[in-house]
């Protein structure tokens, strides 16, 4: 059957025989597997330390990104935060962490720290209420621990003002819920015989597709592609975001996504672009890697400085890539201190050469590292 003969994919009568070729899918793969032997040589002489800040770092921008892509903003520092408590990682003073946050993480960890557990559909409705533990999306209530019942009319993917709105995707009924996601989960623990990039990249496409959830389709989605991105990579220690880069590209996934699921099950698109995307992820994490190893000197280089909690707290901030202008008043607001102990904390990074004025003019003088840190 063509695709003109249906408007999604999921209406083909040979729905969900997956198509690609592999030929054309032979270059990407073999790309994307250098790129990853080239970031893990680096990683394995490094030392476990860094390691474990590099894949601190991945992880918080995979959890703030896979929301980020949905509209949602999450405070890093709160996500940095949540990841550390059950990683372990040393970072110094934490942050408040919201329910919100936390139920975030659970999913994004449990999805890649436990990568070889079965993903059952209890598995699934347990990220699906830990991301929304009030149980209302915004202001809806939505049905958790359970799949959609379309109550309110078919499952839809829109965009654009109340009155005319877009209607980019339509998921299947939820009547087929039951049968369609039994035979999507039996396949995402069988031995199916694709390639494990390609496995991944499939079940992406596969679950967003269903769409079995009121919302959170999308992270859910991604959640499951880590999941098998960390079984192909043989660890659940995770050192590169999918999510991060997707959403450096989020009007082509976008693009993709609609594209191939109004098109036929020849998904080799789709793929190519999941592969590239994952190449480009990749090659993101060695300067993530080398953030992490410039830091590490910033630190040695004053080890011998003696250094309070507030100015260690605000330190790091710069070096993880402050937003804005650090000035006096956001040292006192980011530091819960009072002006002037901000800026006594800020004169004797000065007295030491650790912090300078910066040359950008303003109404409020401003701070940044002195000579810092290079990759």
């Amino acid at each position: 059957m063509k695709s003109g003969d249906y408007k999604y994919i999921w209406q083909a009568s040979d729905w969900p025989n997956w198509r690609y070729d592999l030929a054309a899918l032979a270059g990407p793969m073999a790309e994307v597997s250098r790129a990853q032997g080239l970031l893990m040589g680096r990683l394995a002489d490094v030392g476990r330390p860094k390691r474990d800040q590099a894949s601190l770092s991945a992880l918080t921008e995979d959890v703030v990104k896979t929301s980020e892509i949905e509209g949602e903003r999450l405070d890093i520092e709160s996500v940095r935060s949540s990841i550390t408590r059950r990683l372990g990682v040393d970072i110094g003073a934490l942050a408040p962490v919201d329910r919100h946050v936390e139920g975030v993480v659970e999913m994004v960890l449990d999805a890649t720290a436990n990568c070889a557990a079965p993903v059952t559909r209890e598995r699934l409705f347990g990220w699906h209420a830990a991301l929304f533990p009030t149980g209302y999306s915004g202001l809806s209530k939505i049905r958790i621990g359970g799949w959609r019942d379309d109550a309110r009319g078919p499952m839809q993917v829109v965009s654009g003002p109340i009155g005319r709105q877009r209607v980019h995707f339509e998921a299947p009924p939820a009547d087929r819920l039951k049968a369609e996601t039994s035979r999507f989960l039996e396949w995402v623990d069988a031995g199916t015989g694709e390639p494990p990039l390609i496995k991944a990249g499939l079940a992406h496409l596969w679950f967003v597709t269903l769409h079995p959830f009121d919302d959170g389709n999308g992270r859910i989605a991604r959640a499951m592609g880590d999941l098998l991105l960390a079984r192909a990579d043989g660890s659940p220690q995770r050192f590169y975001s999918l999510s991060a880069q997707i959403q450096r590209e989020r009007n082509a996934y976008y693009d993709i996504l609609e594209r191939t699921q109004k098109g036929t099950l020849d998904v080799t698109a789709w793929l190519v672009w999941f592969l590239d995307t994952l190449h480009r992820a990749v090659d993101q994490a060695q300067h993530t890697l080398d953030a992490v190893l410039a830091k590490a000197r910033f630190w040695q280089r004053f080890a011998g400085m003696p250094m309070n909690e507030r100015q260690a707290k605000l330190l790091n901030r710069l070096l993880d890539g402050f937003e804005g202008r650090l000035t006096t008043s956001k040292w006192a607001a980011i530091a819960k201190c009072s002006p002037d102990t901000a800026l006594r904390d800020i004169n004797e990074l000065l007295a030491h050469d650790v912090l300078r004025k910066s040359a950008a003019g303003g109404r409020s003088t401003s701070y940044e590292l002195n000579n810092p840190p290079s990759a």
